[in-house]
């Protein structure tokens, strides 16, 4: 999943078209799917081809999320409508109200759209928080810094470490929004190469790693300031609740932990499974490009010419520089919120669970790629004036104009659920009916899961299917006793292991463009035969970490833990 478009994960970001559309014709889309892993011979569709295909043709009878969300809209607004002519309420647990159902096409409910439409909008609380950390974000991106230290550290690592380097910057690199997946790949292949290694393994392990491992990283993301703004969103159809609120950090723990296991896991399914396979097919090793086509790509300068892995000596003074201006940072941040008097501690003279400290999580995480990309850019030339970084920030916002769209509907959409009552009542009827029939305990959080997994291979905007999951089941599983912050850490496990499977990525459409520079007779088929190592060993590893978290009882993030107390 990432940040996002309408059509969501992953958007495709207009400076690389050229490269994405060169060799990618009606011809690339169904030439090798027959092909015995890119040897070009023919066999009847197994199994697996048959449901790939299954899951592309349902996958396209769906609506693009804008027009998704807005059927759905109106659908709560005709139930809606429907439950309150029949006088339905309910009664929320742990609250002496009875909540009625208010319905949209009512008196009440047309004025209430029409004086909030703006304020759903823009109080969809995504927006808030994303924003700012996409402004810093793309002056990171944009001055070169996120690309340098991916090189820097593909370029230091040994022989034999190079695929567990791909693997945990690969998962990281979701820092970069959808950039990393036209950034990381061919850079991984290129290193491979110079290495001695097979240049597809890379590429294979490289597009893999950020894929499967989209929704953590080792540092906050403005995928996690996302995910908080709508948690925190949906909460809002029980506001007796008592939970701890959902911010950038509230899963950082969790995350670290998975990045560092998905991470070695995919190098080791890099170096153990898909590399040995190339060598044993004679995968070719060098690349088909013509020079028109190399300009604009991820390990491509403007020229067309390929990257080093080592970086010049301007770009290393740079990388020194936005170093020490990082340290610096830190060291302000501890002086302002160490001393016991700091305005950063909460009333009791503490951080957790709540604080101006933990409140200020978005403004930190940008000030760190701001100060960085800046310094990086001063050093090395790609800032040389306020315009520039202005200039940077448009770039960055430009990208997210999809989302930004999408974000009308969805603000809509969530405002409707809460206010008429449908969320409260979903909540309240499904929790009981979990309990009903004994489904509780992890074994709840697992079927949930398991229900991410496959709406992520037919739903590929992962803000879209957060919001659709989240409104139902973050308040019912609250109700059972689950803190928002562990519902949202199951979500990130079941929606990314299979995004780099499903036809419907339009990245998987940009992956086989790279892949059929050395095998031109490679189809889709091809393709996912050399992904799918990587989605049930990653699923299986992140749901047990996941049980881990649960059964220790260890927190997720700062003052964020399992159970709601109380």
């Amino acid at each position: 999943m990432s940040v996002e478009n309408p059509a969501g994960r992953p958007q495709q970001d207009s400076t690389n078209t050229d490269t994405r559309n060169a060799d990618l014709d009606t011809t690339l889309l169904t030439k090798g799917n027959d092909s015995d892993s890119g040897q070009g011979s023919s066999e009847k569709k197994g199994m697996v081809d048959k449901f790939l295909s299954g899951v592309e043709f349902l996958g396209n009878k769906l609506p693009e999320p804008f027009t998704l969300f807005l059927i759905l809209f109106l659908l709560t607004g005709v139930a809606s409508s429907i439950m309150a002519y029949l006088d339905v309420s309910i009664e929320v647990p742990g609250s002496e109200e009875t909540l009625k159902v208010k319905g949209l096409f009512t008196g009440e409910g047309i004025t209430w759209l029409t004086t909030n439409l703006g304020a759903n909008y823009i109080g969809f609380p995504p927006l808030v928080t994303v924003l700012p950390i996409l402004l810093a974000v793309g002056v990171a991106e944009r001055s070169g810094m996120l690309s340098a230290v991916i090189r820097k550290l593909f370029g230091s690592a040994k022989k034999w470490a190079l695929p567990y380097a791909v693997g945990l910057i690969g998962v990281t690199a979701s820092i970069m929004a959808d950039s990393a997946f036209v950034v990381v790949p061919p850079l991984a292949a290129m290193v491979f190469k110079v290495a001695g290694r097979h240049p597809v393994a890379g590429l294979i392990g490289g597009f893999a790693a950020v894929g499967a491992g989209y929704s953590t990283a080792l540092v906050p993301t403005s995928l996690d300031a996302l995910f908080a703004g709508i948690t925190n969103a949906v909460m809002d159809t029980l506001p007796g609740m008592d939970f701890i609120s959902v911010n950038a950090v509230s899963n950082y723990f969790f995350n670290i932990a998975s990045s560092i296991v998905l991470g070695i896991l995919a190098g080791f399914i890099t170096d153990k499974i898909i590399e040995p396979r190339m060598w044993r097919q004679k995968v070719p090793t060098e690349e088909q490009i013509d020079e028109s086509e190399a300009k604009g790509r991820g390990d491509r300068d403007s020229e067309g010419n390929e990257l080093k892995a080592t970086l010049s000596a301007v770009e290393m003074r740079g990388m020194v520089v936005s170093l020490i201006a990082m340290v610096i940072l830190t060291a302000v941040i501890f002086v302002s919120v160490l001393p016991e008097s700091s305005p950063f501690r909460n009333e009791g003279g503490g951080f957790l669970p709540k604080s101006p400290l933990l409140d200020s999580i978005v403004f930190i995480v940008f000030a760190y790629f701001l100060v960085m990309g800046v310094s990086y850019g001063v050093v090395v030339g790609t800032v040389k004036s306020i315009k520039d970084l202005v200039d940077m920030m448009g770039g960055a916002l430009k990208d997210m104009m999809g989302f930004l769209i999408l974000a009308f509907i969805l603000g809509q959409f969530v405002a409707l659920f809460a206010w008429s009552g449908i969320g409260t009542w979903t909540a309240v009827k499904g929790a009981a009916f979990l309990e009903t029939i004994g489904l509780n305990g992890f074994a709840a959080i697992l079927a949930f899961i398991i229900l991410a997994s496959c709406l992520n291979l037919l739903i590929i905007s992962g803000s879209a299917m957060w919001t659709l999951m989240a409104a139902v089941f973050v308040p019912m599983l609250a109700l059972l006793g689950y803190e928002p912050a562990f519902v949202q850490a199951a979500f990130r496990v079941g929606d990314s292991a299979t995004q780099i499977i499903t036809p419907l990525n339009p990245y998987m459409i940009v992956m086989l463009g790279l892949l059929q520079r050395y095998e031109p007779q490679a189809g889709l088929g091809t393709l996912m035969s050399r992904l799918i190592p990587y989605v049930i060993p990653f699923f299986t590893a992140w749901a047990i970490l996941l049980a881990i978290w649960f059964y220790a009882d260890l927190p997720l993030g700062p003052g964020n833990s399992i159970m709601i107390e109380g």
